[in-house]
């Protein structure tokens, strides 16, 4: 019998995280089956059993690769594109949903709870390495505000819909400067989709 090389063994586990995430992203885990899985996949359940042994472990493998790329710099153009590529991905592969539901689903399970610690401290860290000289003594704090305002943009993406990133670039700018927000950070402009509870 052939051997299976580590590449097809690598695209097959690939294709059972992205079916989970489809999944997940538009059903929730609570109500998505590992038989959901497998006809999204296209596998056998035994096949998915190979790589994965139960749900949770597919979820964990989903947290993995939903981190996310940070900005490379803190220049408002650099911020505002990776905020927008934020918007772009919640609109178009329904991202910012998914990471609403790990973050829910990481308060319940400690093994989620675990990735999730990593990745946000990968996050900080990635932040406070760029943070300009003048402000290297609030490195620390600068990152921990910096994302955690870039995760509340992506969950309100998640409930709200459509969300200007205008005034949450200019904030995030504002922490990374040291200087107060300018006006047009006060301002929530909320782009609601048609037909929302809320709409006008």
């Amino acid at each position: 019998m052939p051997k299976v090389s580590q590449a097809h063994l690598d695209a097959r586990r690939q294709q059972i995280l992205d079916a989970a995430r489809a999944r997940f992203a538009g059903h929730g885990f609570a109500h998505t089956s590992m038989a959901d899985i497998v006809a999204e996949s296209g596998l056998s359940i035994g096949a998915i059993y190979r790589y994965f042994t139960s749900k949770e472990e597919i979820v964990v493998g989903v947290c993995e690769q939903a981190g996310g790329a940070l900005p490379q710099s803190l220049t408002a153009e650099t911020v505002s594109g990776f905020l927008e590529h934020v918007r772009a991905m919640a609109r178009e592969k329904g991202h910012a949903r998914l990471v609403a539901q790990i973050y829910a689903e990481a308060a319940l399970s400690p093994s989620l709870a675990t990735v999730v610690r990593q990745q946000l401290a990968a996050q900080r860290a990635a932040v406070a390495a760029l943070v300009p000289d003048h402000r290297r003594g609030d490195a620390e704090q600068i990152a921990e505000a910096f994302v955690a305002l870039c995760s509340s943009y992506s969950q309100q993406l998640a409930i709200r819909g459509d969300v200007d990133p205008a005034p949450f670039t200019a904030a995030l700018m504002a922490i990374v400067e040291g200087q107060p927000a300018p006006p047009e950070s006060r301002r929530t402009v909320d782009r609601r989709r048609p037909g929302s509870p809320d709409s006008p």
